[in-house]
């Protein structure tokens, strides 16, 4: 039985990760060369999650998971991995916590580009500070 929950952790401790296309890390290569992140925005996009209430919400087992699908930007795969959380707690506090915290991180670098490349608001925003994506 200790065997298939290392395996099982181990399968979701590499598989569970919300990561960005090679796209996404280049666009916002793009913003961060002249000065957007997602600490200093331009305008008025706000950040969909935040790292440390998605890492806390995993002391409960995988309440963090599903606060990073049902958010603004969130991301349907979360609630599979929190349902996994929760089937091998207590054991996936020693993965949930900092995987809901980075999965956080990635979501709202991604809705950070997402909204300069795509919201009629975010384009408008980038081009009226002299910003421009290629």
């Amino acid at each position: 039985m200790q065997k298939y929950i290392a395996l099982t952790a181990l399968a979701l401790g590499l598989s569970a990760c919300t990561t960005l296309t090679r796209q996404e890390e280049v666009g916002l290569q793009q913003l961060k060369r002249q000065g957007v992140t997602i600490d200093k925005p331009v305008g008025s996009w706000e950040k969909p999650a935040n790292p440390l209430t998605a890492g806390l919400l995993n002391l409960l087992p995988g309440i963090g998971n599903f606060y990073l699908a049902a958010g603004n930007a969130g991301e349907s795969p979360h609630y599979i991995y929190g349902f996994a959380n929760l089937l091998l707690w207590p054991y996936s506090i020693l993965w949930g916590i900092p995987e809901a915290a980075v999965d956080a991180q990635a979501i709202n670098k991604r809705d950070l580009l997402y909204y300069y490349q795509y919201d009629k608001l975010g384009i408008k925003e980038l081009s009226q500070s002299g910003i421009r994506l290629d």
